[in-house]
């Protein structure tokens, strides 16, 4: 089965519990880690990462100075994801929810982490939901860290993020099936958990 048939049938079951009827483009992917500094060693958290088109861009970025932790709930795009990147040594994918990263990171002897990718349905979760992803953020992203959200709505839901962030940029890729974007979110406002 492709990536897209399985995106795809997963979309029309699940609707909004899946943030897309594809899997990210390669343009999608490179836009959405476009502002991370590689010169430098990081850790990266990636959220949602359904058949890992961003975790192979991530993964060849990071090039043996970087950590990459890839949190996935759903147990097929999770075991795709261990067949893929499970013997990268920079990549550990974690079949989970985001809201035990607190405790995913701690067993890993991570504190915080440099930048988050998110390809969560983020604006399409109830509201008490987006407070608890935005609290686990908060907690877990260093001040000068930045947190990637695609979207498949480019624009719309600019508002939404800076209700939660100082700064937000948005990037637009119209090259991507269907065309969409990738908002860059920067300073967390303290208080976030509480919008």
């Amino acid at each position: 089965m492709s990536d897209f048939t399985l995106f795809l049938g997963k979309f029309l079951r699940q609707g909004t519990a899946i943030a897309s009827l594809a899997p990210s483009s390669r343009w999608l992917s490179r836009a959405t880690v476009s502002n991370i500094d590689w010169t430098r060693p990081n850790v990266v958290v990636e959220l949602g990462a359904g058949t890992g088109p961003i975790t192979r861009v991530l993964a060849e970025r990071a090039a043996g100075r970087s950590r990459i932790l890839v949190v996935e709930r759903d147990p097929d795009f999770a075991r795709i994801l261990r067949d893929r990147h499970g013997d990268h040594p920079d990549v550990e994918v974690v079949e989970g929810d985001v809201r035990d990263l607190d405790a995913m990171l701690r067993d890993r002897g991570v504190a915080q982490v440099d930048h988050i990718v998110s390809g969560l349905p983020t604006p399409s979760f109830p509201k008490e939901s987006q407070l608890d992803l935005f609290r686990v953020v908060r907690r877990v992203l260093k001040p000068e860290g930045s947190f990637n959200q695609i979207t498949e709505m480019p624009l719309v839901y600019r508002g939404l993020y800076r209700r939660f962030f100082e700064e937000v940029r948005f990037v637009f890729e119209p090259r991507n099936f269907p065309p969409a974007g990738v908002y860059l979110c920067r300073r967390i406002k303290p208080a976030a958990d509480r919008s």
